[in-house]
């Protein structure tokens, strides 16, 4: 698909409380309301008994099952001008139970942006300390999952056999790179 003239107006096609359909001449897309974006966290536990990662497995309406993925949540959704790192902390704290003593900001990413405008912050947080449960707010029903780094991948494997669906960010825990550096 060709690029829209600079000048060729963006059109909502619908809006909600948290996404806007818009269009720009053919092309249409699906962004974020009010400007919100999604801080997304790897969180590494460095114990005793090794190093972790911590995976949440939740219900996912759009794709009617559960998914793997890494702890996240929306910045600004409740407050305006949050930054990125409070709702990190808040976010990790709410879905797995843990703090982090140390957070390091990777940059912005953006998830799948053929389709969608949205975009993340990836930060690393580590030297993790246990505070509560975990398992999110509401109704949201998230599992909490300590995996192992050298088990990720027979991990991944079967919840994919199980009927997960497995977010994409999942995937650089396969790839390895981020998680070496570390």
């Amino acid at each position: 698909m060709t690029r829209p003239a600079a000048d060729t107006p963006i059109e909502t096609r619908w809006e909600g409380r948290f996404i806007t359909v818009k269009q720009q001449g053919t092309w249409e897309y699906v962004s974020r309301s009010r400007g919100i974006h999604a801080a997304v966290i790897l969180a590494i536990d460095d114990a005793a008994d090794g190093r972790h990662v911590i995976l949440v497995e939740q219900f996912r309406v759009p794709m009617g099952k559960n998914c793997l993925e890494l702890p996240a949540g929306l910045v600004g959704d409740d407050s305006a001008g949050e930054a990125v790192e409070v709702a990190a902390e808040r976010e990790l704290e709410e879905e797995t139970g843990y703090r982090a003593a140390h957070w390091r900001t990777v940059g912005e990413f953006y998830s799948s942006p053929g389709m969608v405008s949205e975009s993340f912050t990836l930060l690393v947080a580590t030297g993790l300390t246990k505070v509560g449960d975990g398992g999110g707010v509401d109704s949201e029903d998230i599992i909490v999952h300590r995996v192992p780094l050298p088990e990720v991948a027979d991990f991944v494997a079967a919840k994919r056999a199980e009927g997960c669906g497995i977010d994409v960010r999942v995937a650089m825990l396969l790839a390895g790179g981020l998680v070496a550096n570390l």
